[in-house]
């Protein structure tokens, strides 16, 4: 009988770990450089911390055995890891990607990728037909979902059967839902990348970022690289990561069960246009979320009358804070148009329906009555304001 899922968090598939004599229960941070070698041609299992370090190993060991990977590998941020990836491709290659992805992925195709001679093409994947656009350089079909910040969820069985018929990679990011609600690589998917400063994190103190494959082809490759452009994550980093996986199925009970009360408490509000949330019965997200997901996350996306309440919120709520990122323990309330997709044209934000009226919320761990009651607050209070 396999570890359940809160035991993974805790140690991984490993043994106890023997290396620390001292019976730490904490892992240890190997806050080294390099390793010493008992003689020439003989090695501890460490050279450079580049290459591997025992405090960065325990943390892949454990973020893999959360995905059903043969290996991940964890890079110093999530766009560090995104970075990597696109190593894998070659000039002339061609990319299928989801139109609703996060701003610094598309600014990373758009300013670098592109330039390097890989092409892309955006499409809506939950509405075009992907098949349609496969071309015969075509190498990747890369995906999120639920996607940020328009929350659509991709049928990722349906995406991968489509990728294996044509012998494509099909990736994934697994950023929202973490491996505690969605296991991509179970469902079809090659390769899965992780944001860990977001959910895996979980704390707002550490960047960090993750591939995680069931391929030990494609993990050769993504080691290589890994060690060639030298992004790896920082001992003390990684046992920050490490640290916070310890907590993740909690944190992720509460904060969807806060989040669940939220989207009810905004779908109520006439001051609110639309809520996008997975959790909401009746929406095709809901019935491929069900499918494919244990869970639906604490993340959720709703748009307002108009821009002067987006700013107002943005401005008075008391208690959550007006922030970039998510999947911490604390509530967050961004703006996806003027923060995390800053960098995206106008245009392709507006097709994506991320107007001056969107607010991102990711829901934290607080007592949800209060978090409620803040947002209401704020709205409140635009009413009265002169």
């Amino acid at each position: 009988m396999g570890r359940g899922i809160e035991t993974k968090c805790i140690y991984g598939d490993s043994a106890k770990f023997e290396g620390d004599r001292a019976g730490s229960i904490s892992f240890p941070i190997y806050q080294t450089a390099t390793f010493a070698h008992p003689a020439v041609g003989q090695s501890t299992g460490y050279d450079y911390s580049r290459l591997q370090n025992p405090t960065r190993q325990q943390l892949e060991q454990v973020v893999a055995s959360l995905e059903g990977g043969v290996d991940a590998l964890a890079f110093s941020s999530g766009m560090a890891a995104m970075t990597a990836l696109m190593e894998l491709f070659r000039p002339g290659d061609h990319i299928i990607t989801d139109a609703d992805l996060y701003g610094g992925s598309i600014r990373l195709f758009r300013s670098i990728s592109q330039k390097n001679g890989i092409s892309f093409s955006h499409i809506d994947c939950t509405k075009e037909d992907v098949e349609s656009y496969i071309l015969d350089n075509t190498r990747a079909i890369l995906i999120e979902t639920p996607t940020n910040p328009m929350m659509h969820v991709i049928d990722i069985r349906r995406m991968a059967e489509t990728a294996k018929r044509h012998g494509l990679l099909l990736i994934v990011d697994n950023t929202f839902l973490s491996p505690y609600f969605q296991k991509p690589l179970t469902l079809g998917a090659n390769i899965v990348l992780h944001s860990g400063t977001k959910f895996l994190g979980g704390h707002n103190d550490t960047l960090a970022g993750f591939l995680v494959t069931g391929s030990p082809e494609l993990s050769e490759q993504l080691r290589f690289i890994s060690k060639t452009v030298g992004s790896g994550l920082a001992p003390f980093d990684s046992w920050l990561i490490l640290r916070g996986i310890k907590t993740l199925p909690i944190r992720m009970e509460r904060a969807q069960e806060n989040a669940q009360s939220i989207a009810r408490f905004l779908l109520g509000e006439r001051r609110v246009r639309k809520v996008y949330y997975p959790g909401i019965p009746g929406t095709q997200a809901y019935e491929i979320c069900r499918r494919q997901a244990s869970g639906f996350g604490s993340m959720i996306t709703f748009e307002v009358e108009s821009r002067e309440l987006a700013l107002h919120l943005l401005k008075n709520t008391k208690l959550i804070p007006f922030a970039e990122s998510l999947g911490g323990v604390e509530t967050l309330l961004t703006y996806p148009t003027t923060q995390t997709h800053a960098d995206v044209p106008v245009d392709i934000q507006q097709k994506n329906g991320i107007t001056d009226r969107v607010l991102r919320l990711s829901v934290g761990i607080e007592t949800k009555e209060d978090l409620i009651q803040d947002l209401k607050q704020a709205m409140d209070s635009f009413e009265a304001s002169p």
